[in-house]
């Protein structure tokens, strides 16, 4: 059930039954050479879809323009300060709480919105936040790690390209062939949650947009299993969520 697409009677009956909803998070930002620009919102968008019709539950809007400073000289990024998005979604939340949600479920498909959104469990009051990224279960993981390995790396992934797949279009490109370089366990680790600093130097340093991430390796079939993996256990958790 989509927010966007229910009349507000239809809403005002959904909130007796339930006081939950899911709002997808993602972001406008280059994902290398095959890699389609809104592939961060698409996947969460897909995927609370696939949960929304699962289970009954309501989906909000995706949360689209995010902090991506980092991928700015990548032309179609388009990029807000950390600050911003979490003014937006603070305000965003606190409209759902004035009007009886008191569980939201954030599902997240952009590193970089994971500090601002936890910083927001400790400013709204009186309502339960879970802040979940698609790829958090231990199940999905498994699969990222059987048919990717160390290649999934961490920008315009194989996974997350793979998920687009499924209801968009493949693009083929002769950059994407060639493997980027591979990143050490330190480096991602250092950079975890999309700390890549400065625009210039990053494009500098990562010239085609992947980083240490092997796009090619992406299949429509492995976006399928994915996405019914990640659905199986988000389900799971949003009903285990709304009992706290």
């Amino acid at each position: 059930m989509k927010l966007l697409t229910s009349t507000w009677f239809e809403v005002q009956d959904y909130l007796k039954s339930s006081d939950g909803i899911i709002v997808p998070t993602g972001s406008v930002e280059q994902h290398g050479p095959i890699g389609l620009i809104g592939t961060d919102a698409l996947c969460v968008e897909e995927i609370a879809g696939e949960v929304g019709r699962n289970i009954n539950a309501l989906i909000a809007p995706t949360l689209t323009y995010a902090p991506a400073e980092f991928n700015m000289e990548f032309p179609g990024t388009i990029s807000i300060s950390s600050e911003l998005f979490q003014e937006l979604c603070g305000q965003v939340l606190s409209s759902l709480a004035r009007q009886g949600f008191r569980h939201i479920y954030l599902l997240n498909g952009h590193g970089a919105n994971l500090e601002p959104l936890r910083n927001l469990k400790n400013s709204i009051t009186d309502v339960e936040i879970r802040v979940r990224s698609w790829w958090d279960f231990k199940s999905v993981n498994e699969l990222r790690d059987k048919y990717f390995g160390d290649w999934e790396g961490m920008h315009a992934t194989p996974s997350e390209i793979s998920i687009t797949r499924v209801n968009h279009r493949e693009i083929q490109s002769s950059l994407a062939k060639m493997p980027p370089k591979k990143l050490s366990k330190k480096y991602i680790i250092d950079h975890s949650g999309d700390k890549h600093g400065n625009a210039k130097e990053h494009r500098k340093n990562f010239p085609d947009g992947r980083v240490g991430s092997h796009s090619a390796l992406a299949k429509e079939e492995f976006g399928i299993e994915l996405m019914n993996q990640a659905v199986s256990q988000i389900e799971k958790d949003y009903t285990n969520f709304l009992k706290i």
